[in-house]
């Protein structure tokens, strides 16, 4: 479980959820910011302008009323401790214009409505940057400055900038909040692969949300029963192992002292032996799942011992290129009975054509990372549209590869044997159209 503590990070859910919730406060936040400027524009252009409206008038009431010989001490004053500077405006000033804004063009026409329609504004005059406002006392026009601090608490560019920040820390809450949501899904899908895998899994923290408890909940119960059912079963199986085959025993070795003829003696014997390698096959198919008995396998030694041991059979044609030393981790005897099995399943259905032997062909090399088996046969090989059911149990295709006995579980118990090792399977016609080819990936 600890590789697997991160997928969610890779998981579609997440990134949708994450992306859903970024572009919701995305639009939240631009009609908010929106909202905000719209609203907030025509209140504070009114209060600003009020604002230097205010200035403006006692600034000319107090050098209209002041004496001569203190203007200068009042306009010192003026510009040191209010920081409003107060110059005369000549014809000859350079003057720029204030910079273009919703708020800066409302706070003018509420300005000119009460000083008048002659109001004159600038951003700059001879190179000094503030906001200017003309005004006039007699027959004479002033500049009034004001720093523009006083009069843009804060500029489009801040507003960006804050709105930034809030949507980065929206950002980092909306990964928060992904995986919340997406965490314990990950660590469910994790323990329900596991368990298909024939592992077992770490219990599911029992804690959050209430229904993500009860789920993990569920599940854990789930598993617990699982467990209980493959203990049981393994307990049957024992049981059935040694109920049926002690009197599967007996019955051989009373056929042997029977006064029988040697055709009735081979047949009953044929029968039993049989009827044990049925058994057998059934407890193979149930047998649970055993992963704390893998350990490194040398696949390439197995396929060898295998196809030595097969080439021995009167029917059987083996033909083999096989990678050395590819090794896996897994059961030595399931790894063995899945060959054995597949060889097997070859030599009963895969007979060539107007033969009775069974060119088997034995292959292994590595691919991208793999181990890769590959046993196939000759033989008249089976339909596209029926090569899927050869892995269902008890189905024998008697039609494609003639008749035989058996239960039909041969290629169950390989499948059920390479997934439980994580691998998987692949049934396919051989590369002349004929026989069955057998591909299995670990």
């Amino acid at each position: 479980m600890q590789s697997t503590n991160f997928n969610w990070l890779r998981s579609g859910l997440f990134w949708r959820t994450f992306l859903l919730l970024a572009i919701l406060m995305m639009i939240s936040m631009t009609v908010w910011i929106s909202s905000y400027r719209v609203l907030e524009r025509e209140p504070r252009a009114r209060q600003l302008g009020a604002q230097v409206v205010s200035i403006v008038t006692i600034t000319r009431a107090a050098l209209t009323h002041s004496a001569p010989d203190l203007r200068r001490e009042l306009l010192f004053d003026l510009a040191s401790n209010e920081g409003i500077r107060i110059y005369p405006l000549e014809s000859s000033d350079r003057v720029e214009p204030t910079p273009e804004s919703e708020i800066g063009l409302a706070l003018q026409e509420n300005i000119r409505s009460t000083l008048g329609k002659d109001t004159r504004f600038a951003g700059k005059v001879n190179d000094v940057a503030g906001f200017w406002i003309s005004f006039s006392i007699a027959d004479d026009e002033y500049w009034l400055m004001l720093e523009r601090e006083r009069i843009e608490n804060f500029t489009s560019l801040q507003l960006l900038g804050w709105g930034a920040s809030i949507f980065a820390l929206s950002l980092l809450g909306a990964l928060f909040i992904s995986g919340l949501i997406n965490q314990p899904l990950a660590r469910l899908t994790a323990a329900a692969r596991a368990i298909a895998k024939g592992k077992q899994p770490a219990p599911l923290p029992e804690r959050g949300p209430t229904e993500i408890r009860e789920a993990n909940l569920s599940f854990n119960q789930m598993v617990e029963d699982l467990n209980q059912i493959e203990s049981d079963r393994a307990i049957i199986l024992a049981g059935i192992s040694h109920d049926l085959r002690t009197p599967i025993t007996r019955m051989q070795l009373e056929i042997e002292m029977a006064p029988l003829s040697a055709d009735a003696r081979q047949g009953m014997s044929s029968d039993i032996a049989q009827m044990d390698a049925i058994i057998g096959q059934f407890l193979d198919y149930a047998r649970p799942a055993d992963t704390k008995s893998f350990s490194t396998v040398d696949v390439s030694a197995l396929l060898h011992d295998s196809a030595r041991e097969a080439a021995r059979l009167p029917d059987v044609s083996i033909t083999t290129k096989i990678t050395e030393r590819m090794e896996i981790n897994g059961n030595l005897t399931d790894l063995k009975r899945v060959i054995n099995n597949l060889i097997e399943n070859a030599r009963r259905y895969g007979k060539t054509a107007g033969t009775e032997t069974a060119e088997i062909d034995i292959r292994s090399t590595v691919e991208n990372g793999k181990s890769i088996l590959e046993i196939a046969d000759h033989g008249t090989g089976v339909p596209d549209a029926e090569i899927d059911r050869l892995l269902r149990p008890f189905t024998r295709m008697d039609t494609a590869r003639g008749q035989t006995n058996g239960a039909g579980l041969g290629l169950a118990i390989v499948q059920r044997i390479v997934k439980r090792h994580g691998g998987q399977l692949h049934l396919g016609r051989g590369k002349d159209g004929r026989g069955l080819t057998v591909r299995i990936a670990f």
